[in-house]
């Protein structure tokens, strides 16, 4: 190994996540709850990339992503790639996908909306405006932008 580098182990089965924007990797730990996890798992932040500037990774020994964490994902990194992985190998490359609406895990930013009142599950529609994802509370309609998203538990 050069003294310069630093190698990360490869790992046999399990999911690794690539090209993150660096400053979305906490909420997919969040989302993932990484935080419970036993698994191995390896994070790295502000790697330089040639496509982002920047990015982040996550590899998660002996784990997959279901479906619905990667619709989750794709609202806070739409450029992520998800890998599976099997005996080393990478067996499928899933760029991921934004979805046309989402439920339950992001928060209205209308302070007056409903959703934030009473037991009611947030909904909200998926719309992309110049590279950057807008949310559209079907309650409302107040639109809550990437910079302002607050995850929900």
């Amino acid at each position: 190994m050069d003294s310069k580098n630093l190698n990360v182990r490869a790992i046999e089965n399990g999911t690794v996540i690539d090209h993150i924007p660096s400053d979305a990797l906490f909420k997919i730990i969040n989302i993932l709850e990484l935080e419970k996890e036993m698994n191995q798992i390896t994070l790295g932040s502000n790697f330089e990339s040639k496509r982002m500037g920047s990015k982040a990774i996550i590899k998660i020994a002996n784990r997959y992503c279901a479906d619905d964490e990667i619709n989750k994902i794709a609202i806070v990194a739409p450029m992520a790639c998800v890998n599976t992985i099997k005996d080393y190998r990478v067996v499928e490359k899933r760029n991921v996908e934004v979805p046309e609406a989402i439920e339950g895990f992001v928060r209205c930013a209308n302070p007056a909306c409903i959703t934030n009142h009473e037991k009611i599950t947030t909904k909200f529609l998926v719309r992309k405006k110049n590279n950057e994802l807008n949310l559209r509370c079907r309650y409302c309609e107040k639109t809550t932008t990437q910079d302002n998203m607050v995850l929900l538990k």
